[in-house]
């Protein structure tokens, strides 16, 4: 579990705020806007209005005892580059700041933030690669060129064994795990035979996979 500060209660702050719920942490929720913040008291630990570009007001909150601050103000990029930028100077250990642009994600990044989320950009590559192939259900971006795929087995390769498709080889991409029903077996070796009713999970890179799967 983890104390985690949320400042700006707009769509995708709540959103944040009950998915940090589910798991589990602690939040602490600010926002200039009373009927935000009655909203959001029911799924965080508690909940502050306030002016986040205040110095004095942030200091009140004892930034330095938060381990994740997450800076989510959406339509004053002003006011979410100066709290960004005092969060850091008050000792925010992990400052996480929302961008609209690569623009404003550069300013961020310049000025306090350790990293910067462009949930629109990050879900349309998200949106963009599950539903234009025909085999990938999901992906975990690891870096430029790596990630994690959900994959569903080619036809050609079911009752095929690991060993026998032999991807790891020919193309570079590793089987993490087999899911089936929801649950994942993570015990695979290359006897592991593959069936039309699982899906593979396989860390590779774009152009690998794409050779791979015909994407």
């Amino acid at each position: 579990m983890k104390s985690i500060l949320l400042i700006g209660i707009n769509n995708f702050g709540a959103m944040l705020a009950r998915q940090l719920h589910v798991l589990g942490h602690q939040v602490l929720a600010v926002d200039r806007e009373e009927e935000r913040i009655n909203a959001i008291l029911p799924i965080v630990t508690d909940a502050q209005i306030g002016d986040s570009t205040n110095e004095a007001f942030l200091r009140s909150l004892g930034i330095n005892n938060f381990d994740v601050c997450f800076v989510t103000i959406g339509s004053d990029f002003q006011s979410s580059l100066e709290t960004t930028s005092l969060l850091k100077e008050l000792g925010g250990r992990l400052v996480v700041s929302r961008a609209d642009r690569e623009v404003q994600a550069k300013f961020l990044l310049r000025n306090g933030a350790d990293e910067v989320i462009i949930p629109e950009k990050q879900i349309a590559k998200w949106a963009a690669i599950r539903y234009a192939s025909d085999h990938i259900l999901d992906y975990i971006n690891l870096d430029k060129d790596n990630a994690i795929y959900e994959v569903t087995v080619p036809n050609e390769w079911i009752g095929k064994s690991i060993g026998q498709i032999d991807i790891r080889k020919r193309y570079g991409i590793n089987i993490l795990a087999v899911k089936q029903g929801g649950k994942m077996n993570l015990s695979v070796t290359s006897d592991t035979i593959l069936h039309e009713t699982v899906t593979l999970l396989v860390l590779g890179d774009w152009k690998a996979m794409h050779k791979c799967f015909k994407i």
